[in-house]
């Protein structure tokens, strides 16, 4: 059980630990994107580098191996360990794969904020409150134009559309993965937060970039 655990873990942590934004504006950019726009390595700010394209393969990519992390790794887990229960194999990869994310060992554990990612981990352990959560996202950024005020909100508000979604046996150690990660990705905006509440915040499209992460 312990080695199935650790195996679980490293292998989602290094998932989500794939820099992606970075790989891709340095592959076809011959940028580093920590230092354009915010700093941020996350699609938003691929894209405010003025790389719409290379910001939507990172999202993408982001959904894709968060996704990738937790299929494998309830594979994995009720392969090695039979008695173990699917979702709190896929809650223990998503768990690690979104700290990937925001810690990546490869730039000294500087890397985005698990909202793409964290979509992605959910997409595949509870789709509907996933879907139901990046529709927030999207109405919220549609009408508002703050992304970091939709990524918070987005994703503040997944443990509740999937504790009303999903259906089945619901561990304790799912649910609280589920309200961990929300509140992960949350305290990751706590800059944006104090620029929302200073009216500070830049407008997803506006001229003026933010120079921290967004």
């Amino acid at each position: 059980m312990l080695f199935a655990i650790i195996l679980i873990a490293v292998a989602a942590y290094l998932f989500g630990s794939i820099p992606t934004g970075y790989l891709l504006v340095r592959l076809f950019r011959h940028e580093d994107i920590r230092t354009v726009g915010s700093g941020n390595i996350g699609a938003t700010n691929v894209i405010r580098a003025g790389g719409k394209g290379l910001g939507a393969a990172t999202f993408l990519i982001d959904v894709l191996k968060g996704s990738s992390a937790v299929y494998l790794g309830g594979l994995v887990g009720t392969m090695l360990v039979p008695s173990a229960h699917l979702r709190d194999m896929q809650a223990l990869a998503a768990l690690f794969a979104v700290l990937g994310n925001m810690f990546p060992i490869w730039l000294h554990f500087r890397g985005g904020k698990g909202v793409s990612t964290g979509f992605g981990v959910f997409l595949v352990a509870a789709p509907l409150g996933a879907l139901a959560a990046i529709t927030v996202f999207f109405l919220v950024t549609a009408i508002t134009r703050y992304v970091s005020f939709a990524s918070i909100l987005g994703a503040g508000s997944f443990p509740f559309f999937a504790w009303l979604l999903v259906h089945g046996d619901r561990p304790p150690f799912f649910i609280a993965v589920q309200f961990a990660v929300a509140f992960l990705i949350v305290a990751r905006h706590y800059q944006n937060i104090r620029r929302l509440l200073a009216g500070q915040e830049s407008r997803f499209g506006s001229s003026s970039q933010e120079r921290r992460p967004a």
